[in-house]
């Protein structure tokens, strides 16, 4: 578990991890990194109240080290990867054990359930469940059992990880996708399974929600100019709503009907997001929507934007081969 500035959430969530109905032996290795609140304090606390319970140093920060220190430390031949922000129904180990072994995966994980407790941060959840907000991947929106591109968070085999190399530093981002596409190229089985659920507590504001998904589109655009076949239609239809609703707005100064792309934008989001809120209380519905914009166009604006050295000439040529195979697979 990579912890970081996650003091309100540690004990809850290591709670769910301790309180599996699993019978086999479990270690839990918390790789704490520097944080600005009590953080480590909590941690070695639990630790000491469980001897099941490891402490790690993490001096990065980051995530990726945080699951290779955390990796490099534990010591038996099934890991599992667990979010800090998140909790474990308590069938959670003993379900993806079970599956592992009937289908022989490297990787097996499920949905990502967001939990909200208010009303924004349920918008966000249910904007981030919905495939208006995030497509249609099965891990956000549900779907068959069977083999995916990637899975939330991740039961891992052993020597998969030690195969592949582990986590890439290189990715703040998306190395849990980054991974599982390494693992697919080896001729390894990423499993995606319904049985499998984990919750979690997205973002609280639509301003750290832009933030994160900001950070999150640069790093999609990283991964698919580095990977062929990262990229997919359904990422890239965020940038080029951003495109589309930037440029009708600007051109419309010159040519007023252009105002009918970012003004067909802003209808479609608030009927489609009034649609999937539609059970939900008032204070809630009001505010899908705008959330379902902060999704798709922090995310775009962040894959147009990209990292440093995004716009490198080199950079462009892997990304425009990308845009292209998608094309090709989409004309066939």
């Amino acid at each position: 578990m990579p912890v970081r500035n996650e003091a309100d959430h540690l004990a809850h969530c290591l709670g769910s991890v301790l309180g599996q109905d699993y019978e086999g032996d479990l270690e839990i290795v918390l790789a704490v990194g520097s944080s600005v609140d009590a953080t480590r304090e909590v941690a070695m606390a639990l630790a000491e109240e469980d001897s099941r319970v490891r402490v790690v140093n993490n001096p990065s920060g980051r995530t990726p080290e945080a699951l290779n220190c955390a990796i490099a430390a534990s010591v038996y031949p099934v890991v599992a990867r667990v979010d800090a922000h998140g909790s474990l129904p308590a069938d959670y180990l003993r379900t993806v054990i079970r599956i592992l072994r009937e289908t022989d995966a490297a990787n097996v994980g499920g949905r990502a359930l967001p939990q909200g407790r208010t009303p924004i941060q349920k918008a966000i959840a249910l904007a981030m469940s919905s495939r208006l907000g995030m497509g249609g991947a099965p891990f956000r929106v549900g779907g068959d059992a069977g083999p995916a591109e990637s899975v939330f968070p991740g039961v891992f085999r052993r020597e998969w990880l030690e195969r592949v190399g582990g986590f890439s530093a290189e990715y703040e981002r998306a190395q849990d996708w980054e991974m599982n596409l390494r693992i697919r190229q080896a001729g390894g089985v990423v499993w995606f399974s319904p049985e499998v659920c984990v919750s979690y507590f997205p973002r609280s504001s639509l301003r750290t929600l832009a933030q994160q998904f900001y950070a999150t589109g640069q790093w999609r655009r990283r991964l698919a100019a580095d990977h062929q076949g990262a990229l997919g239609p359904r990422y890239l239809a965020p940038p080029v709503a951003v495109l589309l609703v930037a440029g009708g707005a600007a051109g419309s100064v010159a040519w007023p009907p252009l105002v009918l792309l970012p003004g067909g934008y802003a209808v479609a989001v608030a009927v489609g997001g009034l649609w999937i809120s539609r059970n939900e209380a008032l204070a809630v519905s009001v505010r899908v929507p705008l959330t379902l914009a902060t999704l798709h166009l922090s995310w775009g604006a962040g894959f147009l934007v990209g990292l440093p050295g995004a716009w490198s000439q080199s950079a462009i040529r892997r990304l425009t081969g990308q845009v292209r195979s998608v094309r090709g697979r989409r004309s066939r």
